[in-house]
C-alpha cells in the first residue's frame, strides 16, 4: 500500500482528487479529498454532484491557532449563558468521536452570495493562500489579514484539526490534513463525503469501483496513519 500512498501524494500535488475512507469502526465513509490551494469551480462542482455530502475545508492545528479559529462546539458552549438551549445541544453523544472538528464558516469578501461554485472556489483558494502565509508570518499579521479578507458566517465550512495530528483524533479532518502535510503542500484539504443513491453513505466497495472507473487513488485511514508514523520516525 506504500506505492498507493505515494501515488496519492502525487495526485494531490497535481491538483487531482484522492478518495479517502476512514475506518470500518468509525464513520465508514469515503471522502473526496483535494488540496485546497488547487480548488477550482470545476472541483466544487464535482464534489457537489459526484460526492454530494458537505463540502468542508480543513486547517492544521497550527494554522487554526495562528488565525484564532475556534471549535464551534466551544463557541456554542461559551454562548450558553445567553442561550441555555445550547447546553442541551452539546455534541457529547457522537458514537464515533469525542468532539466535532467544525469551526466557523467563511466567505471571501470579494464573493457575492458565497454559495456558487465560483464563490466557494475563490473562498477556498484564498483561505489556502492565507494559511500558507500565516505559517510564515507572526500571528497578529495573519489575523489582521484574515479579518480584512474574509467574513463570517459564510458558505465554506472550516474544520480545525486536533493539536496532535492523528494521535488524539483520527477523523477525516486529521487524515486529509496529514495527507496534505505528507505531500509537502499547505496543510489544508477540501473534502466532501460521498453519498449513495440509497440514502446512506456510499459503500466502500462502490467507492473503490468509482475510483477504478475514474483512475483515482483510493486510500484507507490506516494507510495514512502508517505513512504518518514513518514520517514521525524519520524526524
Amino acid at each position: 500500500m506504500e506505492r498507493e500512498l505515494e501515488r496519492a501524494l502525487k495526485c494531490l500535488r497535481d491538483g487531482r482528487f484522492v478518495l479517502l475512507y476512514d475506518y470500518d469502526d468509525r464513520e465508514r465513509e469515503t471522502d473526496m479529498v483535494i488540496a485546497s490551494q488547487f480548488v477550482t469551480p470545476d472541483a466544487v462542482r464535482t464534489m457537489r454532484k459526484k460526492a454530494g455530502g458537505l463540502i468542508c475545508t480543513t486547517a492544521s492545528h497550527e494554522i487554526g491557532e495562528k488565525l484564532q479559529l475556534p471549535f464551534l462546539a466551544d463557541v456554542l458552549s461559551d454562548s450558553s449563558k445567553s442561550y441555555p438551549i445550547l447546553d442541551r445541544l452539546a455534541p457529547n453523544d457522537i458514537p464515533y468521536d469525542t468532539k466535532s472538528a467544525f469551526s466557523i464558516t467563511i466567505n471571501h469578501r470579494k464573493t457575492f452570495t458565497g454559495i456558487t461554485d465560483n464563490d466557494r472556489a475563490m473562498t477556498t483558494r484564498e483561505f489556502a493562500n492565507l494559511a500558507k502565509a500565516a505559517l510564515l508570518e507572526d500571528s497578529e499579521r495573519a489575523r489582521r489579514d484574515f479579518g480584512r479578507d474574509f467574513r463570517s458566517p459564510g458558505h465554506v465550512h472550516l474544520l480545525k484539526a486536533s493539536r496532535q495530528l492523528l494521535v488524539t483524533r483520527k477523523g477525516h479532518t486529521e487524515l486529509s490534513t496529514a495527507l496534505l502535510a505528507l505531500s509537502g503542500l499547505t496543510p489544508t484539504a477540501t473534502i466532501c463525503e460521498m453519498m449513495g443513491d440509497d440514502g446512506n453513505a456510499l459503500s466502500k466497495e462502490k467507492a473503490k469501483s468509482y475510483a477504478r472507473r475514474n483512475d483515482l487513488c483510493f486510500l484507507e485511514g490506516s494507510d495514512v496513519i502508517e505513512g504518518w508514523k514513518t514520517l514521525e520516525t524519520l524526524k
